[in-house]
C-alpha cells in the first residue's frame, strides 16, 4: 500500500484527482492525528493541526520526488504544523493576558492599586530574592517572559512558573494583611502603577550627585552613611547563615568559627535518598556526623569529585569535620521554600535558611538534585 502512495501524489498532482486524495488521506489521516494529539494534547488543536498537514501535501504534491517515504514526510510535516499551532496559542495567550493586565490597569486597577500599595514592599521582601527578581522584572519593568528568563539564566517556562509561584505567594501575604485579591487583579494593579514617572530635573540631579560627584545634602550624607553601617552589621551578623548557606552551594566552608561548644546531638537522622526532600536530609545528617564521605555521598559522582577539587583541596580532615558540622548545626530549622520540577529526573529544591537572630532575612539557595539509579544525589546549587 506504501509503494502506491507516490502514484496516488501523481495522480492527484497532475489529474487533481479527488479519488486520489481522498484515499491519501483515509489511509493516513490516523497516523498524522495520532501526531498531533502527542504533541498539542488538545482535541481541537490537533484536528486543526490534521487539517493543515493536508493542505500542505495538496500544494507541495506537485514538487514530491519519487523517493518520498509518504507516512515519514507527513509525520516530520505534523510535528512542524504542531509546533507551529503551540507557538501561535503561546503567543496569543500572551496577548490576551498583556490585554487583560492593561484592561486591569485602565479598570479596577486604581482601586486595587491603592489596597496594594501600602503593602506592596512589605510583600516583596517577604519573597525569595530569585521570586523577588522575578516580579520586578515582569511586573515592574513589564518584561516578556522571555527576557526574564534570559535574565535570570533560565527557560522561558521556568521563568513562568516561578514568576506564577512568586505571585501567588504575593498573594497569599496579601490576604493575610486583609486583603482578598486575585492574582490577576494584583498583576494587572501593579503592572500599571508600580513605577510613576519622576520628577522633572530628578535625572540630572541624581547624575550629578553619584556619577560626577558633585555635593550632597548634608541629610543625604547621613543617610548614606547610616545605611552602610546598618549593611555592614546585618551582613557580619547573618555571617554564619549565609556561610552554611554557601557550603551548600558548594563555593566555601564556613568562614566564622564560633567558640567552641560542647556539641548537642544531630538534630538530623539518615533518611536515605529516595526523594529530594530525604536526600537533603540525609546531606544534613551527614554533615552533622563531621564525616566527609558520609557527606560526599549523597552527591552525584561528578558532583563529588568536583567538591573534592574545590572546596575540600588543601584543608585537613579535622577542619572539614568541624566545618560540616557547624554548618549543620546552622541549618536547623531549614525549610524548603520552593521547588522545580526541570524533568522525570531532575529538580531544583530552594532552601530557606533560619535567622541567626529575629529579624534578620534568612539566607537561601537552591540545590539542584539528579537521580541517579533511582536515587535522588545533589548535582549543583545557585544562590
Amino acid at each position: 500500500m506504501v509503494s502506491d502512495d507516490m502514484v496516488l501524489v501523481r495522480e492527484y498532482a497532475s489529474e487533481r484527482s479527488e479519488r486520489a486524495f481522498e484515499t491519501l488521506v483515509a489511509r493516513h489521516i490516523r497516523l498524522v492525528h495520532s501526531v498531533a494529539m502527542r504533541q498539542t494534547r488538545d482535541a481541537d488543536l490537533a484536528e486543526e493541526v490534521t487539517q493543515a498537514v493536508f493542505i500542505i501535501l495538496a500544494r507541495k504534491a506537485p514538487g514530491l520526488g519519487d523517493s518520498t517515504i509518504l507516512p515519514g514526510w507527513l509525520c516530520r510535516t505534523a510535528r512542524n504544523v504542531s509546533a507551529n499551532a503551540l507557538t501561535t496559542r503561546r503567543r496569543r495567550q500572551e496577548r490576551e493576558q498583556e490585554a487583560h493586565m492593561r484592561s486591569l490597569g485602565d479598570g479596577p486597577g486604581p482601586e486595587v492599586w491603592e489596597q496594594v500599595a501600602p503593602l506592596l514592599d512589605q510583600a516583596m521582601a517577604e519573597l525569595g530574592e530569585k521570586d523577588h527578581d522575578a516580579i520586578v522584572l515582569r511586573y515592574f519593568e513589564g518584561r516578556s517572559f522571555g527576557d526574564v528568563g534570559r535574565a535570570m539564566d533560565i527557560s522561558e517556562d521556568a521563568a513562568k512558573k516561578r514568576t506564577a509561584r512568586a505571585l501567588e505567594r504575593l498573594r497569599s501575604f496579601l490576604q493575610r494583611a486583609g486583603l482578598s485579591l486575585s492574582t490577576e487583579s494584583i498583576a494587572g494593579a501593579v503592572a500599571a502603577h508600580s513605577v510613576q514617572a519622576v520628577p522633572a530635573g530628578l535625572i540630572a540631579s541624581v547624575t550629578a550627585t553619584a556619577f560626577k560627584g558633585f555635593p550632597a545634602k548634608a541629610s543625604t550624607t547621613a543617610l548614606i552613611e547610616n545605611t552602610l553601617k546598618i549593611m555592614a552589621w546585618t551582613h557580619l551578623k547573618t555571617a554564619a547563615v549565609v556561610s552554611a548557606v554557601v557550603l551548600i552551594t558548594g563555593s566555601a566552608f564556613i568562614a566564622i568559627h564560633m567558640p567552641k561548644a560542647p556539641e548537642p546531638a544531630s538534630p538530623f537522622a539518615f533518611a536515605g535518598y529516595a526523594t529530594p526532600e530525604a536526600s537533603i536530609r540525609s546531606m544534613l545528617w551527614a554533615a552533622s556526623t563531621g564525616d566527609v564521605e558520609k557527606f560526599l555521598a549523597a552527591f552525584t559522582p561528578e558532583e563529588s569529585a568536583k567538591f573534592r577539587g574545590t572546596v575540600l583541596a588543601g584543608k585537613s580532615a579535622d577542619r572539614v569535620s568541624q566545618d560540616g558540622k557547624a554548618m549543620a548545626r546552622a541549618m536547623v530549622g531549614y525549610k524548603i521554600v520552593g521547588k522545580d520540577v526541570v524533568s522525570d529526573d531532575e529538580i531544583h529544591v530552594e532552601i530557606s535558611a533560619p535567622p541567626a537572630e529575629a529579624g534578620l532575612k534568612s539566607g537561601k539557595a537552591t540545590v539542584i538534585l539528579k537521580r541517579v539509579a533511582g536515587e535522588w544525589k545533589r548535582d549543583g546549587s545557585t544562590r
